[in-house]
């Protein structure tokens, strides 16, 4: 008990020994920071904002730095408007009407009066066979036409008065009309003399010359095809036919003829005859339209391009062709989101191409932006520079042919 107590004793004495040397630690503490001036907290204070300042500008450019600059890249709105629905064709013209001049009847040829290659019209004088014979038993025909009317006039005289006999008036009257068929069949003997155009179309190159004997046997004079209208023929392959078949007989159904080099505008037609049966071998039908030639710009046995439009599609998608891209996936397109990142998009290209517009079924509505050059360095997410997409002219005189096509639908 005694040592307890002392023990308890002596620690009482050390606290209250302790208890002015603290306060004594306190007060030099406060006196101290009374000695720092309110200006070192100030700068201090400063100088940590401008090294986290410093920090955060580093960390920025380091992150600048890691992302990718935008890549430049041209870029062209999505559009809608009318174009046909077609198949593309090679074919050829065929002159509409083609008339092979013959001599009717025998004689010399004593007159030509046209120009190898000319044009001519319908009822022009070609040639004249020496008429002078047929003129002669013309007459001749007449004559007896008139003698043979006089002798019927007093028959029916006589018949009247009852004096003669029925039999001499039958064969009166049969003389009559004898004699008239013989002066009308002498005129027309006459008249072929006289070659004329039963067309207007191009004559070709002669085969006789004057002074020529010609008959009804002899070969062709000369030949005549009318070119204006002309015919395109063209064939249609056996897996179009029922697309073909759908359209067949609509009001857009038409026949489009241009060359192949485009010197020509491309004339509209209408369909003029399509097969009934596949031809054996070729897996194709046959098919010819009327095309208007008012020029003569289209000859017969030309090649030709024909255009086989068989509807006209209303509000259609359309993107440059360039902007559509293939991959394992199938066909996409790049499309520009407003903060110029692009977007992936999958989609479905219609038939036919509009010149340098491809029709898209599904996968981009119109008014937004596609990418149409530099996607090769692009990726979902990409940020790029847009620039507007300048078309480039066409490269053939064929595609101005399908360009111009296109935009006599819009």
């Amino acid at each position: 008990m005694k040592a307890n107590t002392a023990v308890s004793h002596h620690k009482t004495l050390d606290y209250g020994a302790s208890e002015p040397s603290m306060r004594s630690q306190a007060k030099r503490a406060r006196a101290a920071n009374q000695r720092i001036p309110k200006w070192a907290y100030l700068l201090f204070i400063l100088l940590a904002a401008f090294v986290t300042y410093r920090i955060l500008q580093h960390r920025a450019k380091e992150v600048k730095a890691a992302q990718p600059a935008p890549r430049p890249a041209s870029v062209a709105k999505v559009i809608t408007k009318d174009v046909p629905l077609y198949l593309d064709e090679i074919g050829t013209c065929a002159a509409y009407e083609t008339v092979q001049i013959q001599a009717q009847v025998s004689g010399v040829i004593i007159g030509r009066h046209f120009q190898d290659g000319s044009d001519v019209k319908k009822g022009d004088l070609l040639f004249t066979i020496d008429p002078r014979p047929y003129q002669a038993a013309l007459d001749q025909a007449k004559a007896q036409a008139a003698l043979d009317q006089v002798t019927l006039k007093r028959q029916e005289d006589l018949r009247a008065r009852k004096v003669i006999a029925q039999q001499d008036y039958d064969t009166a009257v049969a003389n009559a009309q004898k004699s008239q068929a013989a002066a009308e069949a002498a005129q027309v003997n006459l008249d072929y003399c006289f070659i004329k155009s039963p067309i207007s179309g191009r004559i070709g190159l002669r085969n006789v010359d004057v002074g020529n004997l010609v008959g009804p046997s002899s070969s062709i004079l000369v030949t005549i095809q009318g070119l204006d209208p002309i015919y395109t023929d063209f064939t249609v392959a056996e897996n179009d036919l029922p697309l073909v078949r759908k359209y067949l007989g609509g009001p857009n159904v038409k026949v489009e003829t241009y060359l192949a080099d485009g010197s020509i505008t491309p004339r509209v037609g209408d369909l003029y005859f399509i097969d009934n049966a596949v031809q054996p071998g070729s897996g194709t039908v046959r098919a010819r339209g009327v095309t208007p030639n008012p020029d003569r710009a289209l000859w017969p046995s030309e090649f030709v391009r024909v255009r086989f439009i068989l509807d006209i599609l209303k509000d259609a998608t359309l993107v440059p062709s360039q902007a559509v891209q293939v991959s394992q996936s199938g066909p996409f397109v790049f499309v520009v989101k407003p903060d110029n990142t692009v977007d992936l998009r999958p989609v479905t290209p219609g038939q036919p191409q509009q010149g340098d517009l491809t029709v898209i079924e599904s996968g981009v509505k119109s008014g937004e932006t596609v990418v149409v050059t530099g996607q090769l360095a692009l990726s979902p997410g990409a940020k790029i520079a847009p620039q507007p997409y300048a078309a480039q002219p066409p490269a053939t005189p064929e595609r101005s042919a399908a360009a111009k096509s296109a935009m006599s639908y819009e």
